[in-house]
């Protein structure tokens, strides 16, 4: 009864967890959804994507300025700057520079959950064309003549101005008044509202708009109204208004009641050297 039975299974070892355990409690309020394409990418430092991360989780218009960023956060604007960068580098942010009415240059920032590059869907593989049935030469239509050339982009607004968008909008959605095949889409209305809005913003009148829109339209039916409505938009795109400057005008010349020497001043009285030479009351 003394000997060892070689064959009975070992006692169970404690099993120790290697890497990470995760103990996830479901958020109901105040959380913000971040990808993996951006918490775990192989190229930005930690310090862009825990920007990154605190920036999509802020509301609409708050600023994310290096300076308010550097007072919120310890790293310096150094270090925030490189992050921003880095993340403008790789389609998280973009930055444009804009002139307020009032003439004050300002940054406006739009943060991409998910960026352009990463969204992309990876192209469809190539069908083998089939061959079309043989006609006769009388009855095969001309071959259109196709642009080499990229099309360039739609007319942006330099500013965002509510009521000119407004505007825009409006006039997108009432061209088929004029004639019925320019009634266009919802969605086609808010693509090509931006680029109304740059002629509005560069001084040209509704009217004027509409007329450029509607006018010289051909006599055979119009099978892409929107691409004809965009390619005018941006082809016949007005200069932007020039700035021009407040002249100052000096002060008028008036003689010193002193010294009888002119100078330029608001209202009659005594010159700079007259004043200075008064004793100073006690």
């Amino acid at each position: 009864m003394d000997t060892q039975n070689s064959s009975a299974p070992p006692c169970a070892q404690p099993r120790i967890p290697r890497g990470i355990t995760h103990i996830n409690v479901r958020h109901t309020t105040r959380f913000t959804v971040i990808g993996n394409h951006l918490a775990q990418h192989r190229e930005l430092t930690l310090t862009a994507i825990g920007l990154a991360a605190h920036i999509q989780s802020l509301p609409a218009g708050a600023r994310v300025d290096i300076k308010t960023l550097a007072a919120r956060f310890p790293e310096g604007e150094t270090r925030i700057a490189a992050a921003l960068r880095e993340l403008e580098a790789h389609g998280y942010l973009s930055r444009r520079r804009e002139r307020l009415p009032s003439g004050r240059v300002v940054t406006h920032t739009v943060s991409y959950n998910q960026p352009t590059r990463v969204s992309q869907p990876r192209p469809a593989p190539r069908k083998r064309p089939v061959p079309a049935p043989v006609r006769p030469a009388d009855e095969i239509p001309p071959t259109p003549r196709v642009e080499s050339r990229s099309k360039p982009p739609l007319p942006e607004p330099r500013t965002h101005d509510l009521a000119h968008h407004r505007t825009a909008t409006a006039l997108l959605a009432s061209p088929h008044r004029d004639d019925p095949r320019l009634l266009l889409p919802e969605r086609d209305v808010h693509r090509l509202a931006p680029a109304v809005t740059a002629w509005l913003e560069r001084g040209a009148a509704p009217e004027a708009v509409r007329r450029t829109l509607t006018a010289g339209l051909p006599r055979e039916p119009l099978r892409h109204p929107t691409a004809l409505l965009a390619h005018r938009l941006t082809e016949l795109l007005p200069p932007p208004v020039p700035v021009t400057p407040v002249a100052v005008r000096p002060h008028p010349l008036q003689n010193c009641d002193g010294c009888d020497r002119a100078f330029r001043a608001p209202e009659p009285g005594r010159c700079r050297d007259c004043r200075s030479d008064l004793p100073e009351a006690a």
